[in-house]
């Protein structure tokens, strides 16, 4: 079966564009996002929610994203609006639905029973299309692992954090609040093997808090985060960057590998330390951040 989407890619930053504004989806491809997500829910008012949905299936069927990743979030069911918008979407050839609001893994398996319904309608193979999930209240945080497992469809699992932090009676702070959904987040989708995708920071004028939060969830372990203005993603993908001693070990270890393959050995060693699976996959990814940074959009068509 032929996939639209696929789990292992770089997801550095996936940023949001507002359904009913033609200027921001027709100029999305050049911001330079690895993903690009078009916003059906909350950025869209209710009033224009049919535009918004017919927009964005017609930028899905006409416009030439290249090797962009391609998400919407949908609506959510209980709404009466997601259907409305999967029948939208998946037929025009969306990537990969992102589903709001997401409490338990039931919500997951409802939303994937509408897709597949809708795949087989069309002549889709039943499957094609992924799934990612958003996280947004106490409740689903503490489903956060049962969600994560719930499809093999998922792609990853990201944080809301103005409605998570609403449904705890709290604000926005300095990132003590969001500690402990961030960990559950990432570890339930390490078990799971799929993406974590940290939440928005909406003050686009302050680079420098924007910055210590990209730090924080690159220590934590997140794969990206999203972004709801262009300007951050220069920004975002710079920051995660290796260093030139961690870089210059990474290609150190893959060519250590290297040469123990072409002598036929299973045992690869680095100044006299067994490489270990763990020590690769480290390596690989930190080449694979750097390549990135330095991919022109002429190669990405």
């Amino acid at each position: 079966m032929e996939k639209r989407y696929t789990k292992d890619r770089l997801r550095r930053s996936m940023m949001f564009v507002p359904g009913n504004n033609p200027g921001m989806i027709t100029d999305s491809r050049i911001y330079g996002a690895d993903s690009i997500m078009f916003d059906l829910e909350d950025s869209v008012a209710y009033t224009e929610k049919d535009t918004a949905r017919f927009l964005v299936h017609n930028a899905l069927k006409t416009l030439d994203f290249g090797k962009k990743e391609i998400v919407v979030r949908i609506n959510d069911l209980s709404s009466g609006l997601g259907v409305q918008d999967l029948e939208a979407i998946i037929p025009a050839g969306v990537h990969v639905v992102r589903l709001p609001k997401t409490d338990s893994a039931q919500d997951v398996i409802d939303c994937e029973r509408e897709i597949a319904r809708i795949e087989e309608k069309h002549g889709i193979p039943v499957g094609a299309t992924g799934m990612m999930a958003a996280i947004e209240t106490a409740n689903g945080v503490l489903n956060a692992r049962e969600i994560a497992h719930a499809s093999d469809r998922l792609i990853g699992i990201a944080l809301g954090a103005e409605d998570y932090v609403t449904d705890l009676k709290t604000t926005r702070a300095d990132g003590i609040e969001l500690l402990f959904a961030r960990s559950m987040i990432l570890n339930a989708a390490r078990s799971a093997g799929i993406a974590a995708l940290d939440t928005v920071y909406s003050d686009v004028n302050n680079t420098e808090g924007f910055l210590e939060e990209v730090n924080l969830i690159r220590k934590l372990g997140f794969d990206g985060k999203s972004v709801i203005n262009p300007r951050q993603i220069g920004i975002l993908h710079h920051a995660v960057v290796p260093s030139e001693k961690d870089l210059k070990k990474a290609y150190a270890v893959m060519e250590a590998i290297a040469e123990a393959n072409a002598r036929g050995s299973g045992v690869a060693s680095l100044n006299g330390k067994m490489i270990d699976r763990p020590v690769v996959t480290r390596a690989q990814r930190l080449i694979a951040l750097f390549e990135a940074d330095n991919v022109t959009e002429e190669e990405e068509e």
